[in-house]
């Protein structure tokens, strides 16, 4: 069996109609992920109820309702290959559920394409999305102009379109000149996977080469050994099984480990992964593990296993620099909504409001505020309802970030910037 490509998770990020859907399509297509004779029936459909350029959003719409009915396709889960890598494509379809499901972990994008629809240019989820997505630690990012069909495939159109995106990715710190800007149609495939004749004047990478281009994400094998539970069963004969995702570290048969918060731990006895047993796990791994000594309910979703070395650092209070992105009415002190980070979901309350931020240069713009709403960047101190696993963002970022929902939407994404512990 050959090796398998190294793999990387791909957000594709962006105002809602800018052509997202229809983007992933085409890539999917173009990579040879979708079947022609699917794309044909689809286009068939679209044309018959006049609404052609919707093929390729619809072939994912479509994938996911024949899913729902129970039909398996085989590029469900969204998957497509380039030469050197292979992607899975992180749904992000309400830019909500894409916070919290970045934020916990069940898919860290290591890279983004920012889809920016050329008559628009820069709207306000655009903003969104390219802070969201550096406050989640994706630091490489490709932007497609996208819809370059729609302004006759203008150069100046697309030259100021760069400038406005250039503007607010320099302000939170992403360098522009080391950014592709790609002019793309991803309704018509223009400079997706081939260089298009309708874009003379654009001498940069396709789509698949800057995807190809990307940088492999290192594992982060150095630091402390770090797994959010994501469950934990019962197992006649073997005990309490736990399982989850290494996020950091190594974890080898053998070694001690301890569960936080609650300090329940014991010895390795083995590691299982796609049921084989396997002598260490590392980053990325989704393992099952069975620890000599924990016994039923001592472990449970949302506890953090570490070596006893260098355990998982649970806070009494932490700072936290956040970023407010709805709120019906004004947040204040004492305001207690539900912080979910890696695998954990603890209401934690707003101990105090320490300094609000100027979201687009994270200078202090006011001490002590009164009250936070919407747009509103801002260093909190908090305090969780019951022990939580959190660790600074600059020490382990894979148990750094969180989501704050209430009234079922994300109300704020934010980091851990220091921890006291108890």
């Amino acid at each position: 069996m050959a090796a398998e490509k190294p793999h990387m998770n791909l957000a594709v990020i962006g105002h809602i109609d800018h052509g997202k859907s229809t983007f992933v399509g085409r890539l999917m297509f173009e990579a040879g992920a979708v079947p022609a004779h699917i794309i044909d029936k689809y286009r068939a459909e679209a044309k018959e109820k006049g609404k052609e350029s919707f093929a390729f959003a619809w072939v994912m719409d479509s994938l996911k309702e024949e899913r729902e009915r129970g039909i398996t396709i085989d590029i469900s889960h969204k998957r497509f290959d380039t030469d050197k890598y292979y992607f899975t494509v992180v749904d992000c379809p309400g830019h909500r559920d894409f916070v919290k499901n970045m934020i916990t972990g069940a898919s860290q994008a290591d890279a983004a394409v920012l889809v920016v629809a050329a008559p628009d240019g820069v709207m306000s989820q655009t903003k969104e999305h390219i802070f969201l997505s550096r406050t989640l630690g994706i630091n490489q990012l490709i932007v497609a102009v996208n819809k370059m069909d729609a302004v006759e495939y203008s150069e100046d159109r697309y030259k100021e379109v760069v400038e406005q995106v250039s503007g607010i990715l320099k302000m939170i710190g992403f360098k522009p000149s080391e950014i592709p800007f790609i002019p793309t149609s991803a309704y018509k495939g223009d400079n997706v996977s081939e260089a298009s004749a309708n874009t003379p004047w654009y001498k940069g990478p396709t789509v698949k080469q800057a995807l190809n281009d990307l940088k492999e994400p290192e594992k982060p094998i150095s630091l402390p050994l770090r797994i959010p539970v994501e469950d934990a069963y019962t197992i006649s004969g073997i005990g309490t099984v736990p399982v989850g995702r290494v996020e950091t570290g190594v974890m080898k048969k053998g070694d001690k480990v301890v569960f936080m918060p609650g300090g329940t731990g014991g010895e390795v006895k083995s590691i299982e992964m796609h049921h084989e047993e396997i002598p260490q796990a590392t980053p990325g791994d989704n393992i099952g593990w069975n620890v000599r000594g924990i016994g039923k309910g001592d472990v449970r979703r949302g506890d953090v296993c570490g070596h006893t070395s260098t355990p998982p650092t649970v806070a009494d209070e932490f700072v936290g620099q956040i970023v407010v992105l709805q709120h019906p009415s004004a947040i204040t002190a004492g305001y207690t909504p539900v912080f979910h980070s890696h695998t954990a979901q603890i209401a934690c309350q707003f101990l105090s409001l320490d300094k609000k931020l100027d979201p687009k240069t994270g200078q202090v713009k006011e001490e002590n505020p009164t009250f936070l709403k919407a747009g509103d960047a801002a260093i909190v101190t908090f305090k969780p309802t019951r022990p939580m696993v959190l660790e600074p963002v600059k020490e382990i970022p894979q148990l750094g970030r969180f989501a704050i929902r209430d009234m079922g939407m994300t109300i704020a994404a934010g980091m851990c910037m220091s921890v006291k512990q108890k």
